[in-house]
């Protein structure tokens, strides 16, 4: 069984966890801190009762773009994220996984009803980067957001990881 939980991407002077929009996610825990600001809290969320928060009220607190990534099981994860200008967009990683778990939804809504297309999502992350301060390849985004899990260590965490990197804002 893999992970289940959210990463919590943010930009402040204070710890993520102190502000207000985060104040319902009881448990996070610090993972890592970039130049800058930046933080990735870890709020694992095995059973999907717990209540993060949201990421347009922690863009709106920080004055800086946000992003959560919701890891399902290792095998794909949703991404939100906003900016205080640039707004809200959602994708996935791991499309390939995330179609399973959309199989069989009464709605029969697919990966494309609900995300962003990599090409799409890639030119919004761009917008999101540049709020942040950086410059980034849209391309190199679209290849992350391509990807499946390498097969003999398939944690889609890791993509999310990579995105971030390539983001500009949490190096690997």
């Amino acid at each position: 069984m893999g992970y289940w939980g959210y990463y919590v991407v943010g930009r402040s002077e204070r710890p993520l966890v102190e502000l207000d929009a985060l104040a319902r996610a009881e448990g996070m825990s610090l993972l890592s801190t970039a130049d800058d600001g930046w933080q990735v809290w870890e709020y694992p969320n095995q059973d999907g009762s717990g209540d993060v928060g949201s990421m347009h009220a922690l863009a709106r607190e920080t004055g800086a773009p946000a992003l959560f990534g919701y890891v399902m099981d290792s095998a794909c994860v949703v991404v939100e994220a906003a900016a205080p200008e640039s707004g809200g967009w959602t994708t996935c990683l791991a499309r390939g996984a995330m179609s399973g778990y959309l199989d069989g939804t009464e709605d029969g809504l697919t990966v494309e009803d609900y995300f962003l297309e990599p090409r799409d999502a890639a030119e919004r992350a761009a917008a999101w980067a540049a709020e942040a301060g950086r410059t980034v390849n849209a391309e190199r985004i679209v290849d992350v957001l391509a990807m499946e899990p390498d097969p003999s260590a398939p944690l889609a965490e890791n993509l999310l990881f990579q995105l971030l990197d390539r983001l500009g804002v949490v190096p690997l």
